[in-house]
């Protein structure tokens, strides 16, 4: 059986080219416009696609965290109006799908709650849902996610194998990506852990494997797809000293620009493993080899 799964038009798996995805998430810090700019530099740096997160407030905010205060754009507010204020409604993502639909960009979402899900399917036909790290464990949505019958991306980070295994016998095998990622904004290189890429292609041989990094710098995500993440999705942002937590973890378009041209190489670069001599040898074996 082949290790794949349809994400809108693509396959995504082993033996095809690697799909990578612009976590803009809440790095456009409440505003479409900033949202906007995201999804051209997407496109123009040849992403597949974007990627947002969608919650309801006050389903998915710790009750004990919604009225402690934190120093925003909006003043010293609390977390749960913070929360508010970085969430868009039905209207700012009808422009988030229009605009996406005119650059010619597919887009999805993470979903946080139950209620998340049902607004998507209300109003979108999305092409998957992504669960976030932090939902592995809530079975009641990975029910409910699942029974949409679209297709799911499943991060990993913060999990134990037996979490994992517990996510995946929910949700079962088929239509379904696991993302190995550790969940630190922004990571240190020593706890990226990339050969949990490998650990996972080998417990769920018939599950795809990604690969979502919050690493400063790029060449870990390029190493992610040499040891066989069929999918990277990295933070975006238009400057790193934004406001706002995950911007320091985040990818500016002139990185990304890299990041796809690096990412794109892997595959050439590892070839079939068969040995051959290419005819560009040929004249140095003709000149240099002394013994034949």
């Amino acid at each position: 059986m082949s290790r794949e799964i349809q994400i809108g038009s693509r396959l995504v798996g082993d033996g095809h080219p690697t799909y990578i995805v612009g976590e803009i998430g809440i790095n456009h810090n409440g505003d479409v416009e900033i949202a906007k700019r995201l999804i051209a530099a997407a496109k123009h740096t040849g992403l597949d696609a974007v990627k947002f997160q969608k919650r309801t407030p006050e389903v998915c905010t710790p009750r004990d965290q919604w009225d402690k205060m934190r120093e925003t754009p909006w003043g010293y507010i609390s977390y749960l109006d913070y929360r508010y204020k970085v969430e868009f409604g039905v209207e700012q993502y009808q422009e988030i799908d229009r605009h996406c639909k005119e650059v010619g960009i597919d887009w999805f979402v993470s979903v946080w709650d139950e209620p998340s899900v049902d607004f998507i399917e209300q109003h979108f036909e999305p092409l998957a849902y992504k669960i976030p790290s932090a939902s592995l464990t809530d079975h009641a949505l990975l029910r409910h996610t699942r029974a949409t019958g679209r297709p799911m991306i499943v991060s990993t980070g913060m999990s134990s194998m037996e979490e994992i295994y517990g996510a995946v016998g929910v949700i079962g095998t088929e239509n379904l990506m696991l993302c190995h990622t550790t969940s630190t904004y922004p990571c240190p290189v020593e706890e990226l852990n990339l050969r949990m890429i490998e650990t996972l292609r080998a417990t769920f041989p018939k599950i795809p494997v990604g690969y979502s990094g919050h690493e400063v710098g790029l060449v870990p995500s390029v190493i992610a797809v040499s040891v066989g993440a069929c999918f990277v999705e990295r933070h975006i942002t238009l400057d790193r000293a934004m406001w706002g937590s995950d911007q320091a973890a985040s990818v500016e378009p002139g990185g990304l620009e890299r990041l796809v041209k690096y990412i794109n190489l892997v595959g050439p670069a590892l070839g079939d493993g068969v040995k051959r001599v290419f005819e560009s040898e040929q004249s140095s074996r003709e000149k240099l080899r002394r013994v034949k």
